[in-house]
């Protein structure tokens, strides 16, 4: 196991599992989580990739966001509940059904993101939201609900007091059925509450690998025993952050931080079916004339997948055009276990975006060949029912 740096990182629930089981510890969002087991990432990433994955994502930010004075009028306090969000944000909140999760991004008076986020409807309590932000920066992004909040709801913070597990994979949902049967019936972003050991655990179709799969909310208290009840499973094995971050980037996930951030807006980032319908119409979220402008016109610059020939090509890489001119920038690059070759996410100029375009990446001051893909480079297998 590496040495953990001795500044202040948390621990989640699952910590002593982790050593236990011969993980890797690093610092990551404040917390000394597992980068990779003794098998390696490459081993991890092809178990998820044919298998089930557990991940340890408990330093995500959960949290439910209440209304103060209910009315007990289900459709008004949801309407009321989604009028305190949507002004921070790009989604439609209002058009939610009880269990529905929307994926959207927060976003800041010039149209940039300050995070992206997932926001569900409660299918128990009217007028609430379950809430999952990233980690880096989770006490920003409560801050500003809280402030939107005021007094008319109160925001309950979950990273403490719970832990969130990803299982992700092909046979995540035979798992689960064995598990929480009742689950394995929810589709594809959405969630429910289930009983499981001695509190309710809240259950979400959803995760961060392009498989389908479950993140799973539960008491901290019963965290370790989730976590053995789910790897005593042959088809589960814990995998580490290094494949987290391989199988998102083989997915075309973007990663706040490194291909999100501030300056970058929905339509840069290739993000723009966050931007809902009705919100589009209204023109009434953060920056929405810049949005809307370049949704109709051309941003200055659009995030694009490449196929990388040779070594990968890290974040900072320059994209440089055929004559060797830099004319872009790596935000995110690795290698690509399941197509055996390296891959990066990155920015250029919306001309030099059709899949095919012939580009160069600079990898230690020598260029090598690349080329736009289509995104993602692996097909999503996310579980869609049927209307």
């Amino acid at each position: 196991m590496a040495d953990i740096p001795s500044e202040d990182l948390k621990q989640t629930p699952l910590y002593e599992r982790h050593v236990t089981a011969g993980g890797r510890l690093v610092p990551f969002g404040g917390y000394a989580l597992p980068v990779q087991y003794p098998t390696g990432i490459m081993a991890e990433h092809k178990w998820t990739r044919e298998h089930a994955g557990l991940f340890d994502v408990s330093h995500m930010g959960p949290g439910f966001l209440m209304l103060a004075n209910p009315s007990g009028d289900a459709e008004a306090d949801h309407a009321a509940i989604a009028g305190i969000i949507e002004p921070l944000i790009c989604g439609d909140i209002a058009g939610l059904k009880p269990g529905q999760i929307r994926y959207t991004l927060l976003l800041n008076a010039e149209g940039g993101i300050i995070d992206d986020l997932m926001v569900a409807r409660s299918p128990l309590v009217a007028g609430g939201l379950y809430i999952v932000v990233n980690a880096g920066t989770k006490d920003n992004d409560f801050a500003l609900i809280e402030k939107a909040a005021g007094d008319k709801a109160r925001l309950i913070r979950a990273d403490d007091d719970y832990a969130l597990l990803a299982l992700q994979g092909p046979e995540a949902v035979n798992v689960m059925a064995a598990l929480i049967p009742e689950a394995i019936a929810l589709g594809f972003m959405n969630y429910g509450a289930f009983e499981w050991g001695r509190d309710k655990v809240f259950v979400a179709r959803s995760g961060y690998t392009g498989e389908d799969g479950f993140e799973i909310l539960v008491n901290r208290h019963e965290a370790v025993a989730l976590w053995d009840e789910l790897l005593s499973d042959p088809r589960v094995k814990p995998i580490g952050l290094g494949a987290r971050d391989s199988l998102r980037l083989e997915a075309g996930l973007p990663l706040y931080g490194h291909d999100l951030d501030e300056t970058v807006s929905p339509i840069e980032a290739d993000l723009g079916f966050a931007v809902s319908k009705r919100r589009r119409e209204a023109a009434d979220f953060p920056g929405a004339g810049r949005i809307l402008a370049e949704r109709e016109g051309q941003p200055a610059r659009k995030r694009v997948a490449l196929l990388v020939e040779g070594a990968p090509a890290r974040e900072g890489a320059e994209i440089l055009n055929a004559a060797g001119q830099a004319i872009g920038v790596v935000t995110s690059g690795g290698f690509a276990p399941s197509l055996g070759r390296a891959i990066a996410l990155g920015f250029v100029p919306p001309q030099l975006t059709a899949p095919g375009t012939k580009l160069q990446v600079s990898v230690r001051g020598r260029a090598q060949p690349a080329e736009v893909s289509a995104s993602p480079f692996v097909p999503h297998r996310y579980f869609r029912k049927s209307a």
